[in-house]
C-alpha cells in the first residue's frame, strides 16, 4: 500500500515537473517569437501607476525646453539671413541688379550658380556679383532671361585680393570648397589670422575695395611662395539673393 502511495506521488510529481518546464519553454519560445513584446508590454503595464513620476516630469519639460529654445534660434538665424537677402533689395540703386539664385547643381556645387536675371536686365559677362556679405564671383555667361556667376570657389578661378593691414597684394584662387586660397607676390605676405581681405583699391578690373574675406590660415614656409586660406564673408553656400553691379562700378 505504502509502495502504491509512493509511486502515485512519484508520478504526479514528474507530470508537474513536466508541466512546470512545458510552461516555461512555452514562455521562453512566446518571448523569441514576440521578441520580448509582451514582457515590455507587461512591464510597461506595472509601471503605468507611478510614471510619470516628478523627476521624469521634470526630464520631459527640460527636453521640451531645450527643443524649443533650439526652434527659435534656427527661426531667427532665418529671419536674419531673409532681413539680408531683403536688404539687397532695398539698397538696390541705378548701378546695382538684384536678382534670385534660381539654380544650383551639387556637381558644381563650388563652381557656380544661376540667376533670374539676364541681358533683357542689363547683365553682361564679366560683371561683379556680390552677396550679403561681400564679393561672391563673376557673370560668366548669359542668356536673355538669366545668367551664369562663376563663384570664387571655383577651382582654378583667380582674382587679385588685397591686405590693406600689411598692404600686401595676392592672388586669391578657388579650390572647389568653402574656403579658397590666396598666393601672395611677396616672399613675406606678414599676414595674421583675422586681417581682412578686399579687392585692391587699385583695381581696374573689379570694383576696389569690395570685402571679400578673413584670413583663417596662414602659411608663410610654403613655395615658391606664401599663401593664406580666406574665410569668405559672403558663404556662397547660403546664398539666395545677389546683386550684379553694372559696368563694375
Amino acid at each position: 500500500m505504502i509502495k502504491a502511495r509512493g509511486k502515485i506521488g512519484f508520478h504526479t510529481l514528474l507530470k508537474s515537473r513536466f508541466w512546470v518546464i512545458f510552461i516555461f519553454v512555452v514562455l521562453l519560445f512566446g518571448i523569441r517569437w514576440t521578441k520580448g513584446a509582451g514582457f515590455i508590454d507587461l512591464y510597461s503595464i506595472l509601471l503605468k501607476p507611478i510614471l510619470p513620476g516628478s523627476a521624469q516630469k521634470e526630464w520631459i519639460q527640460e527636453g521640451e525646453n531645450i527643443e524649443r529654445n533650439i526652434r527659435l534660434k534656427l527661426l531667427e538665424d532665418d529671419n536674419t539671413r531673409l532681413r539680408k537677402a531683403l536688404s539687397l533689395k532695398e539698397f538696390n540703386s541705378n548701378q546695382r541688379i538684384s536678382a534670385a539664385v534660381i539654380s544650383r547643381s551639387s556637381r558644381n556645387w563650388w563652381q557656380q550658380l544661376e540667376i533670374n536675371k539676364g541681358e533683357k536686365d542689363g547683365v553682361l559677362k564679366g560683371q561683379t556679383v556680390i552677396g550679403p556679405g561681400g564679393l561672391i564671383g563673376l557673370v560668366d555667361s548669359t542668356t536673355p532671361l538669366t545668367s551664369r556667376v562663376r563663384l570664387l570657389t571655383d577651382p582654378g578661378h583667380q582674382i587679385g585680393a588685397w591686405i590693406d593691414r600689411t598692404q600686401r597684394h595676392g592672388i586669391l584662387t578657388g579650390m572647389g570648397t568653402n574656403r579658397p586660397k590666396l598666393i601672395f607676390l611677396n616672399k613675406n605676405s606678414l599676414a595674421e589670422i583675422g586681417d581682412a581681405v578686399t579687392t585692391s583699391p587699385a583695381s581696374t578690373l573689379l570694383p576696389p575695395n569690395l570685402t571679400i574675406g578673413i584670413v583663417q590660415f596662414v602659411n608663410e614656409k610654403a613655395l615658391p611662395s606664401p599663401y593664406a586660406i580666406v574665410q569668405l564673408t559672403a558663404s556662397p553656400e547660403a546664398i539666395d539673393w545677389v546683386q550684379i553691379l553694372k559696368n563694375n562700378d
